[in-house]
């Protein structure tokens, strides 16, 4: 299968959704139906000025073409910016002034897409469509143009070529971006594909943030014998969803410096429009005021999903006024920042009420505006009394975050004080933990479940990781009556009531406080954490969060562990690697005032949390943080704080976020949170909730010695535990000899590398458990033989997927140095330059002890050296390369021998070094060496015209081609034909053999093209 086969079937796809294809070439500046007058254009104009004229049939002539040139008006610099702005043109209208015939002024919009009617709009899909830009040739696989505006581009790569993955197709988008940006202020969606896999994201879109879309029409997953390519393609590109999509489910937010867009997945998408179907049922006169709750599992972006469905209603519903709840501060203020952030999606600005006074004003206006408030501002200012009317509209919509009747209080407050304050107003619930069975109120409230995204799904998904559990406490050797004992009829006390009713606070949670503050307890835990933390970070790059049970213990745990590492402490906010995060007031311990931050400041050092490569990497809270705040890099959260039900659940999903290639998040249990967490796992499957809220840490330890015996049992009868006890200079004797001995095995090496990675994954999981600390060694072992396997052997390296690792290389005591992986110190080589292969370098080849490392050692020296020549020399690459193809065909078949292959492979080393410099004996450049061997010059009849008229020949051709080729020549039929003729003249003009000419002339066409690449490169 090629590549172009996969553009094919994805063409066909696009053409049956009704779409026009058409090829890049035919309308190209120099096709045979231009549409573009040079190669830097990107828009189709006409195509848009057509669509304008079209849409907008009332508007005056000049004022459309006016927005036609807005439309194509770039303002900034910066790509992101332009997009920014593109796209609020594209799904607000073009705001326009016009005189009328009376000679009034009309206030009016002109529309780019008709968003009520699809088909007025004109769907396009073009192949091969080249883009100039700086010398920069770029053509990617497809563009779709609506309206004669690039909005989506789609990479495709073939699924039959190893090398060519998922991410080639991402990285290849990557420099599209950096050397064609022109094409990109316009693009809404980016699609890749290697035929069998499918994602889809946006120009900030990182690889985690390329996700599947997993469903048609929005019914169901689609099944999995489907090719994912046209899942997405029909579920996602869909002419109608499509245009939705880019209307009310792309968001810009601005987070520290950078601006990230963000596409919908599309469980987001469905479960917007299914809650905005039950709310306009609710919300009509016949509606009973229930829309529904949304169940979508921590992590899978249920504060942006409030959002779409916040955007999309305020512009469906009639002029809607909306009011989000939620039961604290820190929630309200988080989501509050993440709507206004969004502010462009809501078309408007939220307002948040930072008083009872200010609420009632905000609610009591006639129509629209958006208002957050927390649920405390609901309760009447005496016990007792009703809670004022504020207003009897329909078109009020209250959203509940985190529907729990222990949060919001059915039955004495959340639901009577909002009915007496807004009598007909609907509510919408969104959580992301299940309403308890046993809770009747809270569906009485909000209805039923309107959508459910699970933990099994968001994990298989990628939208999520998976959460294991580690406890703790038997490891802390403390005394039973040292140990806390969490009381049933426990009640927490927040952080808020902390600060404000020090005096009053509940007996047994100050009972218990005592015992989990003792100095001996915290003095231990600060060891554990320190010990545990540390042996995480050398395998697993990211953070992690302490979550105490009061103020005191936080900071009393805080100087314990500064005392073990001083060096983690700085008073400065920007600096050091510790903090303690939370509320506080002027009249608390001085000593503590400087973990007492202002709001700002919370914010700022949320920042350095959020950013993987700040040095802060320990948070230690009490409340904050614990929902709604998202650092995809924050892998383990130690919890000494009762904790229960979906309070628990919150919590923990903080370190459930994907991150490069982190394999899960742990929780790790100071205070005997199992049966909390075995209760909330009940709850979840009780309400159809699939997988498992957390795994057990054995699960973990258990899955990592499954892949350590599987890595193990490819070293039997090869003794390399010899490797840690012997001295520096057998070690290096030990490394190529294990390679060697993998790679003599049926499949040896690409059976190692997979088994070493998803080793290294279940490691990383596992420490520092007591079985992982014990086959460490080995681990960072296996490890250094696959670097060097990897370096040394493989063709195709996956250095971006290396680069992008948070797993780490464990170079243990064992491993001594890097120098170690490196196998050509270690086999006693010089590093060889592969275009010269010198005779010494050869000889030392053969004499290499570890005949089957010798082997793949040259075979990849071979093939990046054919790769390289196969850019510039077409004969020549062609021959070595199936010369050494038939060699290794030979071995593989085990016709030859090891030593007699690599004796062939040093021969055919020596014809490549030879090759090379023919062209310097006959006078001639790589290009024109290059045309030479494309004559055919090993052919008898050839042989007679002699060296020097065929050098003449082959500096004609050069020249004749380098001045003739045109953009996208490759791919016009009209332009090869030309350069046809003008190769056999030039042939027939020297006496070029004529029943040789035809075939010289495809070969010297074919090398033409890849001279030429630089003008026409894929």
């Amino acid at each position: 299968m090629t590549e172009s086969e996969v553009e094919t079937a994805a063409l066909e796809i696009i053409s049956e959704m009704g779409y026009k294809i058409l090829y890049g070439p035919d309308i190209a500046p120099d096709g045979i139906s231009p549409e573009r007058k040079s190669y830097s254009d990107v828009v189709l104009v006409k195509r848009l000025r057509d669509a304008v004229n079209r849409i907008n049939p009332d508007i005056p002539g000049e004022t459309r073409e006016e927005a036609v040139k807005k439309v194509l008006r770039t303002e900034s610099p910066q790509l992101i910016t332009n997009n920014q702005n593109f796209h609020k043109k594209l799904v607000e209208g073009l705001d326009v002034e016009y005189r009328r015939k009376d000679g009034s002024i009309a206030n009016d919009k002109v529309w780019i897409f008709d968003f009520k009617n699809p088909h007025n709009n004109e769907f396009l899909a073009v192949n091969q469509f080249t883009v100039i830009e700086n010398n920069n040739n770029r053509r990617p696989d497809i563009i779709l143009f609506i309206n004669g505006l690039p909005l989506v581009v789609i990479e495709l790569k073939n699924p039959a070529d190893e090398n060519a993955t998922l991410w080639t197709a991402f990285n290849q988008l990557e420099t599209y971006k950096n050397q064609i940006p022109t094409l990109f202020p316009y693009n809404e969606i980016m699609v890749i594909s290697d035929g069998i896999e499918a994602r889809s994201g946006t120009i900030t879109s990182n690889k985690e943030r390329f996700m599947p879309w997993k469903t048609i029409e929005g019914k169901e997953i689609a099944p999995s014998a489907m090719p994912q390519l046209e899942v997405l393609f029909q579920g996602m590109l869909d002419k109608k969803i499509l245009l939705d999509l880019i209307r009310h489910f792309i968001v810009f937010e601005q987070e520290r410096q950078d601006i990230h867009k963000k596409l919908a997945a599309y469980h987001q998408y469905h479960a917007v429009n299914k809650a905005l179907e039950t709310t306009f049922r609710a919300s009509s006169p016949q509606g009973d005021k229930r829309c529904g709750v949304v169940w979508h599992t921590q992590g899978s972006g249920k504060s942006l999903t409030m959002a779409f469905y916040t955007g999309k209603l305020v512009l469906t519903l009639d002029n809607p006024t909306i009011v989000v709840l939620t039961d604290r501060n820190d929630l309200d203020d988080q989501l509050f920042g993440t709507f206004s952030r969004c502010h462009e999606l809501l078309r408007q600005k939220p307002e948040q009420a930072t008083s009872r006074d200010q609420l009632k004003d905000l609610l009591r206006v006639a129509s629209g505006g958006i208002v957050f408030t927390t649920i405390q501002k609901f309760f009447p200012e005496e016990k007792g009394n009703r809670y004022p009317l504020l207003s009897e509209r329909r078109n009020i919509i209250v959203i509940a975050d985190e529907a729990h009747r222990s949060q919001y209080d059915f039955i004495d407050g959340f639901a009577k004080h909002m009915r007496d304050a807004l009598p007909n107003a609907s509510f919408i619930g969104f959580t992301g933990t299940p309403i308890e069975k046993s809770d009747r109120s809270t569906p009485a409230v909000f209805g039923n479940y309107i959508d459910i995204y699970d933990i099994e799904q968001a994990v298989e998904d990628g939208a999520t990781v998976r959460i294991y559990y580690e406890s703790r406490l038997a490891k802390l050797e403390l005394k039973q009556d040292e140990r806390p004992k969490i009381d049933p009829e426990f009640e927490e006390v927040t952080e808020g009531e902390e600060v404000e009713k020090k005096e009053k606070l509940k007996s047994k949670w100050a009972r218990l406080e005592a015992i989990v503050g003792s100095e001996k307890r915290i003095k231990i835990i600060a060891k554990d954490i320190v010990d545990h933390f540390e042996k995480r970070l050398e395998v697993l790059d990211g953070k992690g969060m302490i979550v105490c049970m009061s103020r005191r213990i936080c900071i009393d745990l805080h100087n314990e562990i500064v005392k073990l590492r001083p060096k983690w402490y700085d008073r400065d906010d920007d600096k050091g690697i510790i903090k303690v995060i939370m509320t506080g007031s002027a009249s608390d311990d001085l000593s503590w005032q400087e973990h007492i931050r202002t709001k700002p400041r919370r914010r700022a050092l949320g920042d350095r949390m959020k950013d993987p490569d700040d040095p802060l990497k320990i948070a230690i809270v009490r409340d904050m943080w614990l929902t709604g705040f998202d650092a995809p890099s924050l892998h383990t959260m130690y919890i000494d704080k009762p904790m229960r039900s979906h309070g628990l659940m919150q919590a923990i999903a903080r370190v459930n976020r994907v991150f490069k290639d982190k394999p899960g998040g742990l929780v790790v249990d100071y205070l005997g949170i199992a049966d909390e967490l075995k209760k909330a796992l009940s709850e979840y499957t009780e309400s159809g909730g699939r997988g498992k809220t957390t795994l057990d840490k054995e699960e973990a330890v258990a899955l990592m010695l499954e892949k350590y015996e599987l890595t193990a049992a490819l070293f039997h009868r090869f003794d390399y535990t010899k490797f840690f006890t012997a001295s520096s200079r057998e070690k290096m004797s030990l490394i190529p000899a294990a390679m060697d001995f993998i790679i003599k095995q049926e499949n040896g090496k690409e059976r190692y590398l997979e088994y070493v990675t998803r080793l290294s994954q279940a490691f990383a999981l596992a420490v520092p458990h007591e079985e992982a600390l014990r086959i460490r060694d080995e681990v960072g072992f296996f490890q250094a033989i696959r670097s060097g396997l990897i370096k040394t052997t493989v063709i195709a390296g996956k250095t971006q997927e290396e680069l992008d690792s948070a797993i780490r290389q464990i170079i243990s005591k064992a491993i001594v140095s890097d120098k170690v992986i490196d196998i050509f110190d270690s086999v006693g080589l010089k590093k060889p330059d592969i275009s010269i292969l010198s005779d010494e370098f050869l000889e030392d080849v053969k004499r290499m002890p570890h005949k089957n490392l010798a082997f793949e050692l040259l075979r990849k020296l071979l093939n990046d050296e054919i790769k390289t020549r196969s850019k510039k020399n077409l004969i020549q690459s062609k021959s070595f390369a199936n010369m050494l193809e038939k060699a290794i065909k030979r071995y593989q078949n085990k016709s030859i021998e090891t030593a007699q292959i690599i004796e062939e492979l040093i021969e055919l080393a020596k014809e490549m070094r030879e090759a090379r410099l023919r062209g310097e004996k006959l006078n001639l450049n790589d290009e024109e060496l290059a045309f030479y061997d494309a004559l055919e010059v090993n052919d008898s009849a050839v042989k007679v015209l002699g060296d020097e008229k065929l050098t003449i020949i082959a500096r004609e051709l050069v020249d004749t081609v380098r001045n003739n080729v045109t953009i996208d020549w490759t791919l016009k039929e009209s332009v090869q034909a030309k350069l046809r003729v003008m190769v056999k003249r030039i042939l027939k003009k020297y006496g070029y053999p004529p029943d040789k000419q035809k075939k010289a002339t495809e070969t010297v066409l074919e090398q033409a093209k890849l001279i030429c690449k630089d003008l026409a490169e894929m």
